[in-house]
C-alpha cells in the first residue's frame, strides 16, 4: 500500500467517524472510522520511514590531481 492508499484510508475513516450517523446493529460506524484513520496514519509514517531509508546519499567525489610521469623525470 503506497502513500496514496494510506492517504485514502484516512479520508474514509475521517468521513465514516465525522460526517456519517448511521446506526447499525452489532456494527459501530465511528469505530471503524476510527481504525482506518488509525491504520492509514500507521501506514503514513511506514512509508516515510521506509522511503527515508531509500534515499541514498553519494559521497563527494574527491579530487583527483593527474601527474605526467614525463615531467616527473625532468624534475619540474
Amino acid at each position: 500500500m503506497g502513500l496514496g492508499g494510506c492517504i485514502i484510508l484516512i479520508a474514509v475513516g475521517a468521513i465514516l467517524t465525522f460526517a456519517t450517523d448511521w446506526k447499525m446493529e452489532g456494527f459501530n460506524v465511528t469505530v471503524a472510522g476510527l481504525v482506518m484513520m488509525a491504520v492509514g496514519i500507521i501506514g503514513v509514517a511506514a512509508f516515510t520511514s521506509i522511503a527515508r531509508r531509500r534515499r541514498a546519499v553519494v559521497p563527494p567525489v574527491a579530487q583527483t590531481t593527474v601527474v605526467d610521469p614525463d615531467q616527473e623525470r625532468r624534475g619540474y
